[in-house]
């Protein structure tokens, strides 16, 4: 006999892996930003660096802010879930 499936667990697992993809890619883009700030602070700035690091500084702050936003209201539903015998 199988158990049933909780639709809201479903769903919520697939934010929790966006999330993930999220955090992970977010940081990514942070190691770019910063390898790109040391090699331009090691040779000289150049414009095409400067917005090379901005870009890819807003597009990770982009990423990272909702999904660790997410990822805290993941993991409390589950805590929730938990204290209530789910």
């Amino acid at each position: 006999m199988s158990t049933p499936v909780d639709p809201v667990r479903v769903q919520r697992a697939k934010v929790a892996d966006l999330v993930s993809k999220g955090i992970r890619l977010g940081t990514g883009l942070y190691v770019a930003a910063s390898i790109v700030f040391f090699v331009g602070y090691a040779t000289g700035f150049t414009q095409p660096q400067v917005v090379i690091i901005i870009v890819l500084m807003a597009a990770g702050s982009a990423l990272l802010a909702p999904a660790l936003v997410f990822k805290y209201g993941v993991k409390a539903a589950e805590r929730e879930d938990q204290r209530a015998g789910r």
